[in-house]
């Protein structure tokens, strides 16, 4: 493992461990699953899965996007250990999309969906930390996509509720904190102190103020309600009793595996998309191989689950904590383990002394870097339709909705985008810019798929009466089976009601079309009255004015 930025990865592993702690027991909590449980799957994310894991930045735990189905899971199937058998299969069928290379689906996800799901992510950040930094504790970590029956959205409906339950001691301690971390990115003195990261300075700076205002009595005190609340052993043993195991008497049970082929599913789908966000955000530009992320995922479900703990996958939120405090190795999200099993196994008491306000001080910067107006103007830059529309699209989608639908949305409207853009590319031409009479050369591009069709359509239909047309395949390895039907269809049928000749040359045997009335398969091309190959024209070989040279690209 590379040592060079050992100190700046234990570092970032310390403020992620900050970040992770109150998320696990919240997780644990809205998921209906026992406190403890999300503390066992953030322990294996760190050190199973950051052991396993070919990324260098992601750090994996419990994710908010799996507490609705863990919380649904657990009632249907009537125990806690009958669901931790879903989870341990659940991790089996990961490791088989691994073996199955499976990761490649990651490889086809745009960037702009990837930019929206990642200031979705901010933005949500942001807004489930407002309430925890005014000192209204109602809603828990997990609840980010929660409606309630009365149908509204929780995590707008909390934010506003808040307004109504704000505590001063808390205010005090998270503007004392953000002004810490504000201090901390801004002050080259302090920024150059490399040994203690802002995070714990503002985490222990809400301890001392509230250890105040505990001792002088005052009314800006914050009670236990507001504080992290971790499960307390008496003893070693009370200690090793909050870990289970799963109920392997289910395993023929039906239920079992429709849930654990959903947790396996859907954590798949969401570790891929976190790993592609990761990847975009590291600093060094490294790639994670997805397959052996899905194998490192498996691996670490199946050990939390086996011991009592929560499914997981990759989580942004830790992921870009740890990327802004600067982690560079997995050594961070392994440290980020350490310090989670270590604390909750030595100091419990004295980390349930720490105000959410500090933490939620921390987070709102997090969700900040993700969501700022920067990023918005950049995407807008970028290009308003194929960009932007999709850009936010994505973002609004997944606030309305949750994480995978919100994607998914996004994902659609891209690729509406990119279809359409594609009819758009160098094949339709003005008619009044031709004359009857010309020779005109098509040249396919090396690859020609499905999205090319319309395209190639547009071109055939558009054709001037009486032209001489060369279809020229030199330079093409794959061409799909519908355009290849659509040229055929074209050089029989369809050039004669033009009275076009159709000339055809470049062709690999297995597209081999024969010859017509309207067809000849020549090579090279005669395109006038001397030949003018592809090669010739890519090679600035002056090309006769009558001849209009089309790529056929994706």
């Amino acid at each position: 493992m590379d040592t060079k930025y050992f100190r700046s990865d234990l570092r970032s592993g310390l403020v992620v461990f900050l970040v992770a702690l109150p998320l696990c027991l919240g997780i644990a909590l809205a998921s209906g699953a026992p406190l403890f449980s999300g503390i066992i799957a953030g322990i294996v994310g760190g050190i199973v899965v950051g052991s396993f894991s070919n990324s260098q930045l992601s750090v994996s735990g419990p994710a908010a996007g799996l507490t609705a189905i863990v919380l649904t899971a657990i009632a249907s199937l009537g125990s806690f250990e009958a669901f931790l058998l879903a989870g341990f299969l659940a991790g089996i069928f990961q490791l088989v999309l691994g073996y199955l290379k499976a990761g490649v689906v990651s490889n086809y996800l745009p960037s702009n969906v990837i930019e929206g799901m990642l200031t979705a992510i901010g933005l949500i950040i942001i807004l489930t930390q407002v309430p925890h930094a005014v000192g209204y504790d109602k809603m828990h970590e997990g609840d980010f996509f929660y409606v309630n029956p009365e149908g509204k959205h929780e995590l707008f409906h909390t934010v506003v509720e808040a307004v109504n339950f704000i505590h001063p001691g808390a205010i005090v301690i998270m503007l004392a904190s953000i002004l810490i971390l504000i201090a901390f990115d801004r002050i080259p003195a302090l920024k150059a102190i490399k040994l203690v990261p802002g995070a714990l300075v503002a985490v222990l700076s809400g301890v001392l103020i509230n250890e105040l205002f505990i001792r002088s009595g005052s009314s800006l005190a914050i009670s236990e309600s507001h504080l992290v609340s971790l499960p307390v052993a008496d003893s070693f043993s009370q200690f090793l009793a909050q870990f289970g195991r799963p109920d392997f008497s289910q395993i023929m049970n039906s239920q079992v595996w429709v849930v654990a082929f959903t947790i396996g599913a859907v954590a798949s789908i969401e570790t891929l998309l976190c790993i592609e966000a990761a990847d975009k955000m590291d600093p060094l530009k490294r790639y994670t191989n997805t397959n052996t992320e899905l194998k490192a995922q498996g691996i670490g479900n199946i050990v939390s689950c086996l011991i009592g703990g929560l499914p997981m996958t990759s989580v942004i939120v830790r992921t870009s904590a740890n990327i802004n405090s600067g982690g560079r190795t997995k050594m961070a999200a392994i440290s980020h383990g350490i310090f989670l099993l270590v604390a909750v196994a030595l100091i419990p008491a004295i980390l349930n002394k720490i105000p959410l306000a500090s933490l939620a001080a921390v987070l709102i910067m997090i969700g900040f870097r993700l969501a700022s107006p920067k990023v918005f103007m950049h995407m807008w830059n970028n290009g308003k339709k194929f960009q932007f529309i999709p850009f936010i699209v994505t973002v609004v989608s997944i606030l309305l909705t949750d994480l995978l639908v919100g994607v998914g949305i996004g994902l659609a409207v891209s690729t509406y985008f990119i279809l359409r853009g594609n009819i758009k590319l160098a094949y339709f031409f003005r008619k009044d810019l031709h004359h009857e009479g010309e020779t005109i050369l098509i040249e396919l591009a090396q690859e020609v798929s499905f999205l090319n069709k319309a395209a190639i359509k547009q071109t055939f239909a558009h054709l001037p009466n009486n032209s001489e047309v060369v279809i020229d395949a030199s330079n093409t390895v794959y061409i799909d089976y519908d355009v290849l039907q659509l040229i055929k269809n074209f050089a029989y049928s369809g050039s004669k009601e033009k009275d076009i000749s159709v000339k055809l040359t470049g062709f690999r045997k297995e597209y081999k079309i024969e010859n017509s009335q309207h067809v000849v398969s020549t090579n090279p091309v005669t395109v006038s009255e001397k030949p003018v190959s592809p090669r010739q024209i890519e090679n600035g070989t002056r090309v006769p004015s009558n001849v209009l040279v089309l790529n056929s690209s994706v």
